[in-house]
């Protein structure tokens, strides 16, 4: 097996900021060595050999590889399926974490969610895993990482916790942690919530994104009596009538308190523009509302919290990274079929969940710990 990375040259002369960051994930997961040849396309000339290479396989991005097997040749435009489907599995050490403006984790250049991977490590836990988190840290990580990007924030959560902190997964937009997370090479969990009442869509969005990245999502469901209880009392559909807080609790609330006591920390996808309930989102918070495994609050991160939704959108398209197909018939935040609808012109992203009730009233509970 020969395999070839075309990396781009800008017209500048400079490097192309993807291809330093495909590097690098290759670099810090052992894998390097397993890259024959490097070609580049240079912008400034269409005749180089990477440019040329390009046009013969109709591929438009950089970077991309070529992995020749006897006659055949097969390209990736992704460098997370080429080390999941080509490339042997990492055997190097982690090497030491990388600073950044007193932050470890990712550089901060260029877009304002691509930060360059940073360290990769199979360790679970650092020692300071295990120690409770307060207040004043809390603070001062805000502080620390005011104006890190979300790459950044993912890699020092990971680099502190490891398995033991878990990206809380909905099967929306969301899906950019767990890309980003990827990207460190540092090991991560990832649970998500079944309702029971879920898009059919988002089931098989759940699946592509398993094999997408080669992850095991941890699947957490409601207790059986409760809701076997709320639904012979009330039906299917009692929160159209009497609002979703009941039906919310059982089916998400509890569970989440359950997922939740299996890890030390956990991440979010909340950012501030999301909705009115959502503005004081921080990077950082103490979750007092759920018991970790350490038996006290968590840290809780929102990696995207400063940044919005057409910069979500912006890296999901940049890096190729898979979405669910109701984006595509204009749902923008999804959650239960019964209780999601497709945005209407000019309508805020929040607006198509439970629409029959007051701006301020649309929390499922999940992050306000009611």
């Amino acid at each position: 097996m020969h395999v070839t990375m075309i990396k781009k040259e800008l017209a500048d002369g400079s490097p192309c900021r993807k291809c330093i960051q495909a590097e690098d994930v290759l670099k810090r997961r052992g894998l390097w060595e397993q890259i024959d040849e490097v070609v580049y396309a240079k912008e400034a000339d269409p005749s180089s050999h990477g440019m040329k290479l390009a046009a013969e396989h109709r591929v438009e991005l950089a970077p991309f590889f070529i992995v020749k097997e006897g006659e055949r040749e097969v390209v990736y435009t992704s460098v997370i399926e080429l080390m999941r489907e080509r490339l042997a599995s990492p055997m190097s050490a982690p090497p030491p974490p990388v600073v950044v403006n007193g932050a470890h984790g990712a550089a901060t250049n260029g877009h304002a969610l691509n930060g360059a991977p940073a360290t990769n490590g199979t360790n679970a836990t650092n020692g300071a895993a295990t120690a409770a988190v307060t207040d004043d840290e809390v603070v001062a990580l805000n502080q620390r990482f005011a104006k890190a990007e979300p790459m950044a924030v993912i890699d020092w959560m990971l680099e502190r916790y490891g398995e033991a902190a878990a990206i809380a997964f909905s099967g929306a937009e969301d899906v950019a942690l767990i890309d980003m997370a990827a990207k460190t090479g540092r090991p991560f969990s990832v649970f998500t919530l079944d309702t029971g009442r879920l898009h059919p869509e988002t089931y098989r969005f759940l699946d592509k994104v398993r094999a997408h990245y080669g992850i095991r999502i941890v699947t957490q469901f409601p207790a059986h009596a409760p809701v076997e209880s709320l639904v012979r009392q009330k039906g299917l559909f009692s929160f159209y009538q009497d609002g979703h807080g009941e039906c919310c609790g059982i089916r998400k609330v509890e569970p989440l308190h359950r997922a939740l006591g299996e890890y030390r920390a956990w991440l979010s996808g909340q950012r501030r523009d999301q909705s009115p309930t959502r503005t004081q989102v921080e990077r950082f918070e103490l979750d007092r509302a759920h018991r970790g495994a350490a038996g006290g609050a968590m840290l809780k991160a929102n990696p995207l919290a400063h940044t919005t939704l057409t910069d979500v959108w912006n890296y999901l398209r940049d890096e190729r990274v898979p979405t669910n197909e109701l984006h595509d018939r204009g749902y923008i935040s999804i959650g239960c079929e019964p209780c999601t609808r497709a945005a209407r012109p000019g309508e805020h992203e929040r607006a198509s969940r439970w629409w029959w009730e007051e701006s301020t009233q649309r929390e499922c509970g999940l992050h306000t710990g009611k």
